[in-house]
């Protein structure tokens, strides 16, 4: 964790940014990651709803509908392995002056109904250079003949695994100095 105050900065940003009104049947989560490249490196990979296989490595693929912008729509290949083939998700935040991404699965071969997450971006320092606090919070209804202990663990592990590789290459990015694009 980061000194100085983290773990109090971290509970600001889900409770300011990270509101899910979870109901009965649904299951909620946050993850934190802290990254050791800049905040602009980070965010460039993050905000590229057209193309989460850049640091998603389950998806093998995605196909957008239309162009990009707020309620845009893209269509995911999923690798084999997991048990979906396909996801249809919408973009339902993007704020490139906070560093919000916003996105709601609306359909796909797949159990995660009315799945909903956001991921934050943050500054911050680690080991005195500039670095990166990310946090994907997450909201989904438990699938009838799984417990709500199940269904969590299963999405956790995914978004683990995402925010691990978002790491990676943004960390191998840092090191090599390349910053993707910011197409506004």
């Amino acid at each position: 964790m980061s000194s100085g105050g983290g773990d109090s900065m971290e509970a600001e940003y889900i409770r300011r940014h990270h509101r899910h009104e979870p109901r009965e049947n649904q299951c909620t989560s946050a993850l934190v990651r802290h990254i050791k490249a800049p905040v602009h490196l980070v965010w460039s990979l993050v905000r590229r709803f057209d193309q989460p296989q850049k640091y998603k490595p389950f998806v093998s693929r995605c196909t957008m509908k239309g162009g990009l912008g707020i309620g845009s729509v893209r269509e995911v290949n999923v690798k084999s392995g997991l048990p979906a083939t396909t996801s249809t998700e919408r973009l339902e935040l993007l704020d490139d002056d906070e560093h919000i991404l916003g996105i709601r699965i609306v359909g796909g071969d797949h159990r995660l109904r009315n799945y909903s997450s956001i991921i934050t971006v943050h500054p911050e320092v680690i080991e005195g250079r500039p670095g990166t606090l990310v946090i994907e919070s997450l909201v989904v209804d438990v699938p009838e003949g799984n417990t709500k202990d199940e269904t969590c663990y299963f999405v956790v592990a995914l978004i683990r695994c995402n925010l691990k590789s978002l790491a990676d290459v943004s960390e191998r990015m840092a090191v090599q100095d390349r910053t993707e694009p910011i197409n506004h």
